[in-house]
């Protein structure tokens, strides 16, 4: 059973910087999606960002060039590094996995469909004011 567990939430002020953490506990294996996703009040989920576990990313056009991914796999840890940040960025921000996924999930650009994710952590808060 894995478990996700994000942390690095907090309030900043716009143009500042934030990086949330996500780690996976129990058995994650070698293949897998791991991605953001984020919810303002009165708004959908949406995806944010996304790796595969063979180091293919993809991003919401909403905040390419400010946010990065990046894993650390001895960890089963990914980062979501969040520069200039605007208070449109003001959200819930869940961290979300699928484990088993298939040669053709690993090897290419992963997917921000929310339905795609089985695996979802509590949430942590960012706030841009």
């Amino acid at each position: 059973h894995v478990q996700l567990v994000e942390s690095g939430g907090d309030s900043v002020q716009a143009g500042g910087a934030l990086r949330l953490s996500c780690e996976g506990s129990g058995s994650i294996n070698n293949n897998y999606v791991m991605g953001w996703f984020r919810q303002a009040p009165g708004k959908e989920r949406e995806g944010v960002a996304a790796a595969s576990s063979g180091g293919y990313q993809r991003y919401a056009d909403s905040v390419k060039g400010r946010f990065t991914n990046s894993r650390d796999v001895v960890k089963n840890t990914l980062y979501l590094q969040m520069d200039s940040l605007k208070p449109e960025d003001t959200a819930m921000y869940y961290c979300a996995a699928k484990t088993g996924v298939g040669f053709t999930e690993v090897w290419s650009s992963p997917s921000l469909n929310i339905d795609m994710y089985t695996m979802w952590g509590q949430g942590t808060q960012v706030t841009v004011s």
